[in-house]
């Protein structure tokens, strides 16, 4: 499968503007787009998000999937783009009652401040993830590649980034100004492709939040991995639901607080070279 990457390059995710520097010169800087979408559930307006405006069906979708309002087994029979309009509608085959979960909005914290709608925690009392084995060596591997992947962040920064990885494996690396978007746009990547959850990883620089942890388990992704720091509730609610949660990925070093039993210590840690001060500084502007 050819990876789907991010294209830094996209004249309609970013644009040049020009200003001054601390030693009153001028400098040219290139700063992210962001817009509005508007996604709909057939002739029902669901939310207007902020975004990058890149993949918005695969946002619509998964932001539906993952706020419990299209259930896998519902039928979707097309997706409608409307560029000029900034709407997209995901239509489905059967009418979708949506009411009880507009019923109730919860703002959730972090950058791009994102909207949950309807019980958070609907749909984790039964989950159960695989117990697919992870080898730390792939830990090194998967986080050297994506810090070394062209992408929006390098060009523009004021951006999150995740990935969905399988073994040492990037499948599909996306971006956003809010980590709760590049999530969705997993979520109605693998929806529409048909790629089964059991056996990947997903690997995100922004915060392992509680949305961020509710969002990869009703997913079925059995381990999460960040550069970034925890929340107690995400801890919380990852080891209620089993999920491998690793934070703090920089380096030769991680820390593991939920799911330990499926890690297997392959890595020589001899064998993994230290982050410089630049990638340091780097991870601590996207966080």
């Amino acid at each position: 499968m050819i990876p789907l990457l991010p294209d830094p390059l996209d004249p309609r995710l970013s644009r040049t503007i020009e200003g001054t520097d601390e030693t009153g010169q001028g400098k040219s800087v290139s700063v992210i787009e962001e817009r509005p979408l508007t996604i709909y559930l057939n002739s029902q307006e669901i939310v207007t998000a902020m975004t990058i405006g890149d993949h918005p069906e695969y946002l619509a979708l998964g932001f539906l999937l993952n706020q419990g309002m299209l259930r896998p087994t519902d039928q979707v029979t097309r997706i409608d783009f409307d560029e000029e309009l900034e709407v997209v509608v995901v239509r489905t085959a059967d009418v979708t009652d949506v009411e009880n979960r507009l019923e109730k909005k919860t703002r959730t914290s972090g950058c791009a401040v994102g909207t949950v709608f309807g019980d958070m925690m609907a749909g984790l009392d039964d989950l159960v993830l695989a117990d697919t084995p992870v080898h730390t060596s792939t830990f090194y591997e998967l986080s050297y590649r994506i810090n070394h992947t062209p992408s929006l962040y390098m060009e523009t920064g004021a951006i999150h980034g995740t990935a969905l990885c399988q073994d040492r494996e990037i499948l599909a690396y996306m971006e956003d100004v809010g980590r709760h978007n590049a999530v969705d746009k997993i979520a109605g990547w693998m929806h529409l492709n048909g790629i089964p959850a059991a056996d990947k990883v997903l690997y995100t620089t922004g915060r392992l939040t509680s949305e961020m942890v509710i969002k990869t388990a009703l997913m079925g992704i059995p381990t999460l991995i960040s550069r970034s720091g925890f929340t107690a509730w995400g801890v919380d609610i990852a080891r209620q639901v089993g999920l491998t949660l690793i934070g703090r990925m920089r380096g030769r070093k991680f820390t593991c607080l939920s799911g330990q039993h499926r890690l297997v210590f392959d890595q020589d840690l001899s064998q993994v070279p230290d982050e410089d001060r630049k990638q340091r500084r780097k991870g601590a502007e996207r966080d």
